[in-house]
Parts: C-alpha cells; sequence; structure tokens
C-alpha cells in the first residue's frame, strides 16, 4: 500500500501545475484543461484521505467533483463555443467579453 504522505505530495505538485497553468496560459481551452487537473489533484486528495481513515466520505466527495467537473466542461466549452462564433476566437487576452 502506498502511503497517504506520497500521494498527497503528488496531489499537491499536481495542483501547482494546474494553477501555474491557468494562470500563465492564454488559450481557453488549456485554461479549462488546468482547472481540471486541479480538480482531479483535489479528487485525489479526497481519496488518498478516505484510504488513510478508512471512511468511504472522501470517495463520496471525488464521485460529486466528478460530477461537478462535468458540468463545468460542458459549460465551459458552450461559452467558448459562443465566444468563438461572437469573437472568432478563444484566447483570452483579444476577448473583452465585460467592457463593452
Amino acid at each position: 500500500m502506498i502511503d497517504p504522505a506520497w500521494v498527497s505530495g503528488l496531489a499537491a505538485i499536481l495542483f501547482i501545475i494546474g494553477l501555474w497553468g491557468a494562470f500563465s496560459r492564454k488559450n481557453a481551452i488549456v485554461v479549462l484543461m488546468c482547472i481540471e487537473l486541479m480538480l482531479n489533484a483535489v479528487n485525489l486528495q479526497f481519496v488518498a484521505a478516505a484510504s488513510h481513515w478508512g471512511d468511504v466520505t472522501g470517495w463520496v466527495y471525488a464521485v460529486f467533483a466528478i460530477a461537478i467537473a462535468a458540468g463545468e466542461v460542458a459549460i465551459g466549452l458552450a461559452i467558448f463555443l459562443s465566444m468563438y462564433g461572437q469573437h472568432e476566437t478563444i484566447s483570452l487576452d483579444e476577448v473583452n467579453l465585460l467592457k463593452n
């Protein structure tokens, strides 16, 4: 069995990579993928804590987080399709939707 501290370290590294990617990238699809990486890191931490404590609550939280992530992807892609239809780009630097 893998020590939960190693799994927590991996989850922290994945979360930091996702956070860095979300703040440094310009493409909206890549930013969405980085947010998904951060959510998966949190799911990994939930599962590691559940296996460490011998409780199923972390597994339940992980299932709900996966369902929320699926909804977030569907809504995000719909927004990106709408942005592309109006502005013909999904670059976050070139689109100023809030400044009209």
